[in-house]
């Protein structure tokens, strides 16, 4: 889990408004930081599925966010992609 500072960092640099907490920008920004945080949980402890399943399935979400931004607002995606250096 992030830290509730880090989450309020990330929600206030990726907010559409100013009381934004769950707009497709800020999720994907969120779910961004936690993939990160994973990964390097993940090449330390190399058996833990329960772990790798959950990261399959934020993995999964982003993507799912990621299309719906692409198609409702291509701006915001492009911006979002090239804030958090994803492949795209």
């Amino acid at each position: 889990m992030l830290k509730a500072k880090d989450k309020t960092k990330i929600i206030s640099k990726f907010s559409v408004h100013e009381k934004d907490t769950g707009s497709a920008d800020v999720q994907v920004a969120l779910f961004t930081a936690e993939i990160k945080r994973l990964t390097q949980h993940l090449q330390k402890h190399k058996k833990d599925n329960s772990s790798r399943i959950g990261l399959l399935k934020m993995v999964g979400k982003r993507r799912r966010l990621l299309e719906f931004l692409k198609n409702d607002s291509p701006k915001r995606y492009g911006a979002v992609i090239k804030e958090l250096d994803l492949k795209r």
